[in-house]
């Protein structure tokens, strides 16, 4: 086999700095996705119809769509239509974010609607206002039951995050691949860039089974 691992050796650090790179985005991207999916999942459940439709529309649009299409459309023809030039870490948010956004609030949506419904009739008994009711009654109760599908989501999302290297920005598998082009030799880059999305999906992994056990025993 044509491997020499010894050639990568004075790259790494360079690789290595693509770890915070990808952090740090997937981090607000995440953020994001769980603010406007929170928001989504209520109008999908409120009495509005409009507010229905309109969380409806959004998620069969971002669900139904490809992720690097939905990526390219920001970064190359958003530009073109506004004139404005937008960074990649700036189109790898909004891309990462508003998809996200759209599974999150699927997730929500059903974790609110497996609250049992005497909790809700209770509550509107109580004259407990619609905001109060869902922010420290319904929500919280939801999330112990989707934190396993959150999870998964946020898991597939760091995955997914690699697509940003096909608009430039200098995540972890971008810089494999300069070094990989730098010096003609792709596989042993790829592999450690490879090893280390492992690593970071295998502690996210141990992070959610973690908050599992806390909440069971909170219970």
């Amino acid at each position: 086999m044509n491997l020499d691992f010894s050639q990568i050796v004075p790259y790494i650090p360079f690789i290595l700095k693509g770890i915070g790179a990808t952090l740090q985005f997937v981090s607000v991207s995440i953020i994001i996705g769980l603010f406007l999916g929170i928001i989504l999942a209520l109008f999908k459940i409120m009495k509005k119809p409009i507010l229905r439709w309109f969380a409806d529309a959004y998620t069969s649009i971002f669900r139904g769509t490809p992720l690097i299409l939905q990526l390219w459309i920001i970064y190359f023809a958003v530009p073109q239509l506004s004139g404005y030039d937008i960074s990649a870490f700036l189109s790898a948010v909004l891309a990462f974010g508003l998809n996200s956004a759209a599974y999150v609030s699927e997730i929500i949506r059903a974790g609110i609607l497996a609250v049992d419904k005497g909790q809700t009739e209770a509550a509107e008994a109580l004259g407990v206002p619609y905001k109060s009711m869902m922010a420290n009654i319904i929500l919280p109760q939801a999330i112990k039951n989707i934190l396993p599908a959150l999870m998964n989501e946020f898991i597939t999302l760091t995955k997914e995050s690699a697509l940003v290297a096909t608009i430039g920005y200098l995540d972890l598998m971008r810089r494999a691949q300069i070094v990989g082009a730098d010096l003609y030799r792709n596989f042993e880059p790829l592999l450690i860039a490879g090893v280390i999305y492992w690593v970071m999906v295998f502690v996210l992994t141990k992070i959610g089974r973690m908050l599992e056990r806390r909440l069971r025993k909170s219970d």
